[in-house]
């Protein structure tokens, strides 16, 4: 329960900051989000994938890279998501996705990092 509310408060802020950032008129030299087709993931990934986001409402999650894994008791996955909140002209972002299968075929998003390319787009000193 207590993650189900907690995805919902992270959906909704997103879809706010999405919204909010469609109304904004492009800026020169702003950067502009590139539309991406769903990435092919390995079968055991995509099923993680899959288990993880069944029933999560609110924003489309577009897979484009697997990231890494790393083996634990089941499996943790970091995959790369261009995310659509599900809204008219909707801006999409970029986010890493983790996300935990364990042995028994269920599967989590435990994390989502917000990638904001804007931030990260001025040069090292």
């Amino acid at each position: 329960m207590k993650r189900t509310i907690i995805r919902i408060v992270v959906l909704t802020l997103m879809m706010a900051l999405c919204v909010a950032s469609a109304l904004a008129e492009p800026l020169s030299g702003g950067w502009q989000n590139v539309p991406h087709e769903a990435a092919e993931l390995p079968e055991d990934a995509q099923a993680a994938f899959d288990k993880a986001l069944d029933g999560l409402v609110g924003a489309q999650y577009t897979p484009v890279a697997l990231m890494s894994t790393q083996v634990v008791a089941g499996m943790n996955y970091c995959i790369l998501c261009q995310i659509t909140p599900v809204v008219p002209d909707a801006t999409p972002t970029w986010a890493l996705v983790y996300i935990y299968a364990d042995l028994q075929g269920n599967a989590e998003i435990t994390n989502v990092y917000d990638l904001y390319i804007d931030r990260h787009s001025t040069p090292a000193d």
